[in-house]
This record gives C-alpha cells, structure tokens and sequence, in this order.
C-alpha cells in the first residue's frame, strides 16, 4: 500500500502521517478523493475574500522528514500522495483488512487561512519521479504531480509534443486553467493501470465522459478506447444522458477515432427503410387480439408518430407513411365489409352464440382499428382521402340496419370521429364528400346513439354533437335545410337517444328567416337614401 504524506506548512518543526490509498465507488483515488478537491476549492474562495484586519500572507516554507524504512508498509499500488494542509487529515481505505493508524479529530475547526492550498501527488515508486506537472485550476487552486516522463512519453501525445517543443533537460511543465483537475489527476493516474477497464467499472457514465473529455484532450489513445468500451457496454439511463454520451462519441467520430460499436446502439447499416419497420409495427398491432396490450400500444405507436411529425427531417418520408396507413385502413375496410355481410346473412342470427361472438369481437376489433388509423391520419394532416373512402361505403352502410345495434355500434364511432374532425378543422374535405358523408352516415349514427352515450367510454356527446352541427353548416342553405328537417324529425321522437343539433338549428333559422329580411331591409334603406340625395 503506497503512502499519503500530510505536512502541516509552518515555519517549524513539520508532522506527517502515513495515511494508505483505496479506491473508492467515489473516485479512483481515496486521497485527494473528490471531497477533498471541493473542500479545497470552497476553502480556496474563502481565502480570496479580502480581510482588511489580517496582513498579507508570508511565504511558507515545506519541510520533508524521512519515515524510517521500518514504518512503510508494503505497497500494492505504485501511487502515491501528499496533501500540504494547515490541519491533520484521516482516509480511510475500503479495504478493512489495512490496519491504518487513527488520528483523534481535533474539536475545534481549522481556520480559514490554515486551509490547503496546494495538492501534491506522486506517482510510481517513492523518490523515482523525474518530472514534475503542475495543474493551475480555477480560483488559484494548484496541484503537483510527480510522475515519471517515460510513462507520459508512451502514453499521451500531448506531452510528447510539450516535451519535444523544450528543452530536452526539463523537469517541471505548468498546465494553466486546468478545467477539471480532479478527473485531470486520475487520468494521469490511469497511465499508470495495466486494467483500465476495471478501474472504470464501478464509475458513473457521467464521470467517464469527463474522463474521457481528458483522455482526448491529452491524446491518451488506451484511455480513450476503455473508455469507448464501457459506453459501449453500460445502460445509458434517461435521453439526457443519451444525448451527453452521443455527443462526446460524434466529437470523437469527427476527429478519425473508430467510434462505431458504440454507435450502433442508435443507428443502423442494414438496409431497411424505416417505413417498412413501421408498417411491420402497425400490422403486428392490428392483428392482435390481446386487448391491454393492443391499447397500450396504440397509444405508444400514435405518440411516437406524433413526435415524428413535428421533426423537420421527418417530412420527406412522410408520404411514404401516408401510404403504409391507407393501406391498412383498405385492409381494415375489406375485412369489416366481409364481418358485415356474414353477420347480416338471414340464418347467421339462428346460429349458437359461440359463433356469433367471434365475429361481433371481430368487427369491434376493425373498427377500433379504423379508429386508431383515422387518428394517426387526422394528426399527420392527411384524413380527407379517409373520408372519402369513408363516405363511399354506401355497401357497409346498407348492411348496417340490418346487423344488431350491439354488434355494429363500434362502426359509428368512424363516423362521429369524422364528423369532429371536419368541426374543428382538422380535415378539410369538399363539399361533395361532406354532403355524401352526411347522406350515408348520419342516420346509422343516429339510430346508434343510444348504445354510443353507455357503450362508448371515449365518447363525448357535446363535442360530437358540436361536430355534426358544424359539418351540417357548411354545406349550401338547401342542402343545410333538407339534413336539419330530416333531423327535426327524428329528434322530436327519440329525445335524449338523438343528438341535439340545436344550435346548428338555430344558426340555419337565422340565415334563412332573419338575415333575408334584415338584406331587404338595408337594401330599401339604401334607395331611400339615393333619392334623397337626387332631390
């Protein structure tokens, strides 16, 4: 175990105390560990505030005093530390089985001009360093290192140009503005490691990143691919670390080093078009008939297409997709016509029920898929040719009447669906498609509305209602009249199990009886006021 020297700075007699080295979940060295580095700086700022009572530090002098050889103990890392500090510290080392002498702590705390400034480090075996790297940090904070140029040399470029640019002879290069001495130091230290990979093993993706940022800075090619390693291999928790770790990876891409099996996790170089993985997704969903698992992942599907839709790169295959959903949407609309006819047949209603089940589930099922389909279109802004196909089943909508209303209901949910769609703008087909919607689809609706307001838990009755009314309204004045009084009528039978289209009602009354005279009457005002003017 190697030694941490602690030397008290006075103009006096020195103490040291042998403290050994661990490594730590916190960081790979137990002394200076990465609370020491902070208390340092914190203590450093203390420093700098001016104190107008005190006089200006002196210059203070380190005295070294040689530990007999008996005192050392045997050494099982070839590193070593020295903190010059004002008060006496204690590591403790993770390994229990060290015996390590325990200094008492001091009850009074020391003050804030005896903190350390200054952090000595030695690397290799004692005394045999022949050079010395000085880290200049932030706010004045400064740490030595003693390490040994054959090891730079082999390992970093950085100071084999440094080296090459002085003088053969030198023994001390200063580092200014040193951003991160703490992960600076380590990464030096790791020179030293034949495994770095298990040093690294018990760090936080975070901390190698900064290790890594060290690594490129000094040119460390072996830290550098360890580092690579273990990003390849650990989890990357959350997007935010995801995206701290892709970024250090393209920088390091940017600069010619191999980089690839770490970003693999997030790209691809096998030759499938993405839309093709999505209409494989969508197909799987479709033909699911596990019913938790389908809802939830229609919901994931719809919200990562949504995600995909407000991405600027996404656009150009946007139609492409378009087209995997219509396809599906033809596919759904075939199996729901065929569903149809077999369950309007005249001898289907005489067969067992275990028969008849499997195809009412059967047509819930392809309508809820049209459903989801109609959303995913109605939020890419692409519907309108789903409305057409919609309002051209004048086929499914005949056999309709003829199937039980708990069998069919499901299909009028497409239709209410379209209707809100076309109220709140979200689709904008021409008026010849939103009169034949409404010519072959509003009276199922109706005559469903009943089971929709209990069957249906997603159904809203005001904002479907909304809907139909402002469909009805933009359709010409004649055609407006002939839907509301075909309306009127079966709303004054069926009451509550009608929508109530009164409001689109009462906006019609106003265009045809009130507006008209109110013209009439501005139009006689206008030649009252000519001929005034004449006369």
């Amino acid at each position: 175990m190697a030694e941490i020297r602690l030397s008290r700075v006075e103009q006096g007699q020195t103490k040291i105390r042998n403290v050994p080295i661990a490594v730590t979940p916190e960081g790979f060295w137990c002394c200076p560990s990465p609370v020491v580095f902070q208390k340092t700086l914190k203590s450093q700022n203390s420093l700098n505030k001016p104190k107008p009572s005190s006089p200006p530090p002196k210059t203070a002098t380190v005295q070294k005093k040689q530990i007999p050889l008996a005192e050392k103990k045997p050494m099982t890392t070839p590193i070593r530390s020295a903190v010059t500090s004002d008060d006496q510290r204690t590591f403790t080392p993770d390994n229990h089985g060290i015996n390590v002498p325990v200094v008492p702590e001091r009850a009074p705390r020391p003050k804030v001009e005896h903190v350390p400034r200054k952090v000595a480090i030695e690397f290799g075996e004692p005394g045999t360093s022949d050079m010395k790297v000085i880290l200049l940090g932030k706010q004045g904070f400064c740490v030595k290192l003693s390490v040994h140029k054959k090891v730079l040399l082999e390992h970093s470029s950085f100071f084999t140009d440094k080296l090459s640019e002085q003088e053969s002879g030198l023994s001390c290069l200063e580092i200014d503005e040193c951003e991160d001495v703490e992960i600076y130091v380590e990464t030096v230290g790791l020179m030293y490691c034949k495994e770095m990979k298990q040093r690294l093993i018990k760090q936080s993706v975070s901390r190698v990143l900064r290790i890594l940022k060290v690594a490129e800075l000094l040119g460390f090619n072996p830290c550098i691919q360890s580092c690579l390693e273990y990003l390849e291999a650990v989890p990357w928790v959350g997007e935010e670390e995801e995206e701290k770790v892709v970024s250090s990876v393209l920088r390091l891409q940017s600069e010619g080093i191999g980089v690839t099996p770490v970003l693999k996790r997030i790209s691809s170089d096998v030759a499938n078009p993405p839309n093709d993985t999505i209409s494989h997704i969508m197909e799987l969903v479709l033909k699911s008939n596990e019913e938790r698992g389908r809802r939830e992942m229609k919901s994931i599907v719809l919200k990562l297409l949504r995600e995909n839709n407000n991405l600027p790169s996404y656009a150009g295959s946007a139609d492409i997709c378009n087209e995997t959903v219509y396809t599906s949407c033809r596919s759904c609309l075939d199996s729901l016509l065929s569903l149809f006819k077999q369950a309007a047949e005249p001898e289907f209603a005489d067969k067992p029920m275990d028969t008849k089940e499997p195809v009412a589930k059967q047509i819930a099922l392809e309508a809820d898929n049209l459903s989801w389909l109609l959303e995913i279109l109605v939020d890419r802004q692409a519907a309108d040719e789903f409305a057409q196909m919609w309002a051209s089943q004048h086929e499914l909508a005949t056999l309709h009447s003829k199937l039980p209303i708990v069998s069919r209901y499901h299909v009028s949910c497409i239709t209410a669906r379209l209707f809100v769609g076309i109220g709140k703008g979200e689709l904008l087909p021409v008026k010849d498609i939103r009169q034949l919607l409404l010519q072959t689809w509003l009276q199922p609706l109706i005559n469903d509305y009943s089971w929709l307001q209990h069957g249906c838990r997603s159904f809203d009755r005001k904002v479907v209602e909304e809907g139909i009314g402002r469909t009805i309204l933009t359709l010409p004045l004649e055609d407006q009249q002939s839907i509301l009084l075909s309306w009127l009528g079966s709303f004054l039978k069926a009451g509550d199990n009608c929508p109530n289209l009164q409001r689109a009602f009462e906006v019609w009354w106003r265009r045809t009886f009130i507006r008209p005279y109110a013209d009439a009457q501005g139009n006689t005002l206008q030649s009252d006021s000519s001929m005034t003017s004449k006369q």
